[in-house]
């Protein structure tokens, strides 16, 4: 198991998991267990990560992603349901955080954008899945002010780190998702660009990364604070898990964050 690490210059460690090797939709690691993998080999690559990061499996908390802009919160009162009780509140949710050391949380994506969020002098961690419509419901600014209005963060001290994901140059979208970006008040003109297509004619592409980290820095978040992969995972679907490249019915890149203070 292969992973990409994030440098937070503190106790809190960051990654993203390669495809690894292996033939098929879903490669070597893949412990998304809602994309059609076999049961026997999400279980498998959930061990090895679990081993990798020193936890145990019930401590790897991975919700049931819908592009909603749904945030959990993961506390002691969850930890203490039954897993029964624990995947019936996963369900439906497309950001989690948590103020529980060596607790592992994070989302699944394969051209969505993953974005960890982080503030280590209070040691509460996020994760937030950010497709195009988890993007134009603020998904991300929702999770900041969770973690400011139930852990008192500041914004001034919150790190994020935007992960793997598809970039400008092979999103491609259709009128209607540019005009819900437009009416949801994004700066088109810094998100957007018109590419050449093969016929003559002209499509619009979105810049996910460049609209989500334009919603944290009129969120308060500091420009300084926000580091990008700059990996696209369309380009990169040989290392990563690509959706457009492979189908849905494919792995997912699993994007954590775990404080191991």
């Amino acid at each position: 198991m292969k992973l990409l690490e994030y440098n937070t210059d503190c106790n809190i460690r960051a990654f993203s998991t390669y495809r690894g090797e292996g033939s098929g939709n879903y490669g070597g690691f893949n412990i998304t267990h809602y994309c059609g993998d076999t049961e026997a080999h999400v279980a498998e690559c959930r061990k090895e990560l679990c081993k990798n990061l020193g936890i145990e499996d019930n401590e790897l908390i991975l919700p049931r992603q819908t592009h909603s802009d749904k945030v959990l919160c993961i506390d002691n009162e969850f930890i203490a349901m039954p897993p029964i009780e624990q995947n019936a509140l996963l369900q439906g949710i497309d950001a989690v955080i948590t103020d529980i050391p060596h607790l592992c949380i994070g989302v699944s994506t394969a051209d969505c954008i993953p974005v960890l969020l982080y503030d280590n002098a209070k040691g509460i961690i996020a994760a937030v899945h950010a497709g195009w419509r988890g993007t134009v419901a603020f998904i991300t600014q929702k999770c900041i002010t969770t973690m400011c209005n139930r852990y008192h963060c500041q914004t001034s001290d919150i790190k994020a780190i935007i992960a793997p994901g598809i970039s400008i140059d092979s999103f491609e979208v259709g009128d209607e998702v540019y005009e819900a970006f437009a009416q949801a008040g994004f700066l088109m003109e810094k998100i957007a660009k018109r590419y050449p297509c093969t016929d003559g004619n002209e499509k619009w592409h979105i810049d996910l990364w460049e609209a989500n980290r334009l919603q944290m820095i009129d969120h308060g978040i500091k420009e300084e604070n926000i580091s990008i992969a700059g990996i696209c995972t369309y380009k990169q679907h040989k290392d990563f898990f690509s959706a457009r490249r492979l189908g849905i019915n494919s792995g997912r890149i699993f994007t954590g964050i775990i404080n191991e203070k």
